[in-house]
């Protein structure tokens, strides 16, 4: 991303808000103005090259008789969308009547095909034309947006100074989008939490671990990438021009597609339009509205790739609600609900936090008969290591996970790296084909020190991981069981399991049990205990050396223990502060004594 572009184009945006929306909109709604205008500016930028050869084609259909013109209009504007109305949004900057210029303005709007339609529809755009016409600023708004200084297309364009202006990307562009958000949020003290989009860097960083691993492997063919909380569709831009990169450095020629799902309007409208600006009309089609958890878009397709930032931290009480109202022990949905072991596994965690529902998803997308499989890299807080007991939701997809070896590695990157959230997260790396020396392990990677300062904090975000952290965190990766210990562990499978049982102690007084007042035997106490996969000997081993030399008389119940897995990498990393040696603060109190003294001295000195 160029800095200087987003800085510029951020400031453009705030200008245009601070002078068309003040004292008409409350901060908290600039947004439903400036993001729709945005779009529809985006897509009038990179159409207004071919206007006047789509005009001509419109009236050729008109005499013709033709009413369905999309596509024929779309092929001549050299684009996956096309606007028929007589005018670009520059036209209507001349127009001083506030009911011509509305009335010309809602006929460009419904000149755009039918692909955009449904983009302005979910800003919910067209609410709002009245009160900035009644308010007179909606010919202020236009003529602000084509200000000839900034380009909001997709291809560099020459201003009519004779300055060149850059192309703004599709990840630029949904970062200044998220940045806008974050900050008209930030004033009215609005927080869209769980929602965080992913950097640059950290999508960077993603696609890396999701591709570099397995760039030998990679042929010419057809691959495609699926991101089940996809935003604005940044994650699959970058993915789709990282893949491309790594085959074309190994003479490979692969073909692309992309899907995603998005439930919050907003940005599934950001995402189809970038889509549709890249020129990739049908993979806009793939971009699909809802909720991937309980309105699956792409039920019963697998693919070749899974990125994905999850929100963390949201109730899904509304997926609930759209399941029927049921309850979330009555969910049937087959990704959720497995058959393990020879028995059912409910992979639903708790009600508060979607996030491993997500990966769960992911896993149930996974390719089994094709050479790579599927790889999964997906951005997770904490508690997807070690929330949920055994034998609950969260632990047991930890261990539909582990036990069928899917698990590759998951990577702590540093704190306050997202843009509205400080807190540490990981990455998870998951495939179905691991390459033999990687069987029956996983590598942990303790990345959170691997970091760069911003020159200027982006909301939360106050560090970056640079192109050379990237690299390194990658030579950790592909290093494995050789990289530097203090950074990188590789455990077995077997190092993350347990086994939860119960012990029961009976009460005794006097060598005898104690009884109730109908005399019969009060039920033991009991507690519970985690007994590691890895303690030799296992349970029974550890009761009689962990247990019954502190309560003789304790016993479990063969048969009812529960299988738990969790991880932690706090165990593994985590380093003791060196503490000072005697001499050390023996010298720092007798300096502090000498200096109290000193000023004793001086206080009293002038009444003695």
């Amino acid at each position: 991303m160029d800095n200087g572009n987003f800085g510029q184009l951020v400031s453009f945006v705030f200008g245009i808000a601070n002078d068309c929306l003040v004292d008409v909109y409350d901060v908290g709604d600039y947004r439903k103005i400036i993001l729709p205008m945005m779009v529809i500016r985006r897509f009038d930028a990179v159409l207004e090259p071919t206007k006047q050869e789509v005009l001509k084609m419109k009236k050729q259909l008109d005499d013709a008789g033709v009413t369905e013109q999309d596509d024929a209009l779309c092929a001549v504007a050299k684009e996956a969308f096309c606007n028929s109305s007589p005018y670009t949004l520059s036209d209507l900057r001349s127009r001083t009547n506030q009911q011509q210029l509305k009335s010309d303005f809602i006929l460009y709007l419904d000149g755009f095909s039918k692909n955009v339609q449904d983009i302005i529809k979910k800003f919910e755009f067209r609410n709002q034309i009245d009160k900035l016409s009644d308010h007179d600023i909606l010919g202020l708004l236009i003529t602000k947006f084509t200000d000839q200084s900034v380009n909001l297309s997709s291809r560099p364009v020459v201003n009519a100074a004779g300055v060149t202006l850059p192309a703004l990307d599709n990840h630029t562009m949904g970062t200044v989008f998220e940045e806008v958000i974050r900050k008209f949020n930030e004033e009215t003290n609005v927080t869209d939490a769980g929602r965080h989009f992913t950097p640059r860097d950290i999508v960077e960083l993603i696609t890396d671990l999701a591709f570099v691993p397995i760039k030998d492997k990679i042929q010419s063919t057809t691959y495609s990438i699926y991101d089940g909380a996809c935003g604005t569709g940044g994650m699959l831009t970058v993915a789709e021009q990282r893949i491309s990169e790594i085959a074309a450095e190994h003479d490979k020629k692969v073909s692309i597609h992309l899907f995603g799902q998005e439930n919050a309007d907003e940005t599934y409208a950001i995402a189809r339009s970038d889509m549709l600006v890249k020129g990739e009309g049908a993979q806009a089609d793939h971009i699909f509205f809802g909720s991937t958890i309980s309105n699956d878009g792409f039920s019963g397709r697998t693919f070749d790739f899974c990125l994905s930032n999850p929100p963390f931290g949201t109730p899904w009480k509304t997926d609930l609600k759209a399941w029927g109202d049921i309850k979330k022990e009555e969910i049937t949905d087959s990704r959720f609900i497995v058959e393990y072991g020879g028995k059912t596994l409910s992979l639903v965690p708790d009600i508060g936090d979607p996030q491993m529902l997500f990966l769960a998803n992911n896993i149930s997308k996974m390719k089994t008969d094709t050479p790579l499989g599927t790889r999964i890299v997906e951005v997770h807080n904490g508690s997807s290591l070690f929330t949920g007991k055994a034998g609950q939701g969260a632990s047991n997809l930890r261990q539909f996970i582990i036990e069928q070896d899917l698990l590759e590695a998951i990577v702590a990157i540093p704190e306050k790296m997202f843009y509205n959230t400080g807190i540490g997260t990981y990455l998870w790396v998951l495939t179905n084909k691991k390459e033999e020396r990687r069987k029956g392990k996983i590598q942990l990677i303790n990345a959170t020190s691997f970091k760069s300062p911003l020159r200027k904090n982006l909301g939360e975000k106050n560090c970056e991981v640079t192109e050379k952290i990237r690299e390194q965190i990658l030579e950790l990766y592909m290093a494995f069981d050789k990289a530097d210990s203090r950074y990188s562990k590789v455990f077995d499978n077997s190092e993350f399991g347990y086994w939860e049982v119960t012990v029961y102690t009976p009460r005794m007084e006097d060598g005898k049990p104690v009884v109730d007042k109908k005399g019969k035997p009060i039920k033991p106490d009991s507690d519970k205990e985690q007994v590691p996969f890895s303690y030799e000997g296992g349970i029974e081993a550890f009761i009689e050396n962990e247990v019954k030399p502190y309560s003789p008389l304790s016993f479990i119940k063969p048969g009812t223990e529960k299988v738990g897995y969790e991880l932690s990498f706090t165990k593994y990393f985590y380093q003791p502060v060196q503490l000072r040696s005697l001499d050390e603060i023996t010298a720092d109190i007798r300096a502090v004594e000498q200096e109290t003294d000193g000023l004793l001295d001086d206080i009293l000195g002038g009444a003695l």
